[in-house]
């Protein structure tokens, strides 16, 4: 799904929307490619994890061997990371007192576009340990049989489906991140995968567009993808892109 016209990090509503729906939100989102993970480890990181939701990343990058702290400023997500073992600061980036620590590596992972970037690339900044990265990950998945636009069918009688430029690709976020003082290298790691019907409408509930949504239209939403969709389920495609940014020195 699209974005609003406005900067999704102003949209506070669907920005914290997720809370609610945590535990959810942890059993069905999919977890990163094992490829990106080993790419953000070197030796024994120290890694801050901004915006850590239920702890996805964050328990992908301890069970490789980083020292993961987490930043998560909805207390009902922040619950399910610590659940597994993370150790979590309950804050927004903005608010978050860094009190002398630095890091390795700063991850925001299917995080950065609730933030504004200007703000909190340059406070990344005073907490990157020397040859310290910033990492920023999406997920991007899209389904391929069928496709978005057989889905936005039922979708336009719901929510906006116009296609709008977002801050995850590259052309957006590199120059924004250029301009606050950092170099740039993008890399992308392909995965397909079959969901079943209800495994994939279990998934995209996840998403703010959805979770804002009246209860109502929320129902009659997915009784009509699930009929749109039929019993075949969805192919999807997984570009995940990792934008690896290091201060220019």
């Amino acid at each position: 799904m699209t974005d609003q016209q406005q900067p999704v990090h102003t949209d506070r509503r669907r920005a914290e929307s997720f809370g609610g729906s945590a535990g959810a939100y942890d059993r069905h989102r999919p977890r990163y490619p094992e490829p990106l993970i080993a790419e953000l480890i070197s030796g024994r990181p120290r890694v801050l994890d901004v915006g850590a939701g239920t702890g996805i990343a964050a328990a992908q990058l301890a069970a490789a061997g980083a020292q993961v702290l987490a930043v998560e400023p909805d207390a009902r997500m922040a619950q399910v990371a610590a659940a597994k073992g993370i150790e979590v600061e309950v804050a927004t980036f903005e608010n978050w007192q860094p009190q002398g620590r630095t890091f390795d590596l700063v991850l925001f992972a299917q995080s950065f576009h609730w933030v504004e970037p200007t703000t909190a690339l340059q406070k990344v900044l005073t907490v990157l340990a020397p040859a310290g990265r910033l990492a920023l990950v999406w997920n991007r998945i899209e389904p391929t049989v069928p496709t978005q636009n057989d889905l936005d069918t039922v979708y336009s009688d719901f929510m906006d489906t116009a296609r709008r430029p977002s801050i995850d690709t590259e052309d957006t976020v590199s120059p924004i991140v250029e301009k606050s003082g950092y170099r740039v290298r993008h890399m992308h790691f392909l995965e397909r995968r079959h969901f079943t019907t209800q495994a994939y409408l279990d998934m995209v509930f996840t998403y703010s567009n959805h979770l804002t949504l009246d209860p109502a239209q929320r129902d009659e939403l997915r009784s009509r993808l699930e009929e749109k969709i039929g019993d075949g389920g969805v192919d999807t495609k997984n570009d995940a892109l990792a934008v690896i940014c290091t201060p220019v020195t």
